[in-house]
């Protein structure tokens, strides 16, 4: 039988974290996604610690208004800003077995425009 689509994600998703992993130097950029909403959050897998987080749930973005896309490259810009306040640039992108397109390549720019290196 064919995969549904989450399990083919699933697959997908563990064949990345096989190699990326977060230090608290080197903290991973974790992007989850739902139909409406984007999460993002830079976690530190070695002591399993989550160092920042943003989502368009946030209330900074409750009143904006724009497509998916361009809230998700503000997301980014958001846990960016929180990163460097950490003391944070380098960071691992993990896109947890969604393709690099659409909303979570919007997400990465705007962290990347905010400062983050990946």
């Amino acid at each position: 039988m064919a995969l549904t689509k989450t399990q083919r994600r699933q697959r997908i998703k563990n064949r990345i974290r096989k190699t990326v992993s977060g230090t608290a130097s080197r903290p991973r950029l974790n992007v989850f996604r739902s139909n409406k909403e984007i999460y993002a959050q830079l976690i530190d897998d070695v002591s399993g610690v989550t160092i920042a987080a943003a989502s368009s749930r946030d209330k900074a973005f409750s009143d904006q208004k724009g497509s998916k896309t361009e809230i998700a490259a503000l997301v980014g810009q958001s846990v960016a800003e929180k990163a460097v306040k950490a003391g944070i640039t380098d960071v691992s992108f993990d896109r947890a077995g969604y393709l690099y397109h659409g909303r979570v390549k919007s997400l990465a720019e705007g962290a990347r425009e905010a400062g983050l290196k990946f």
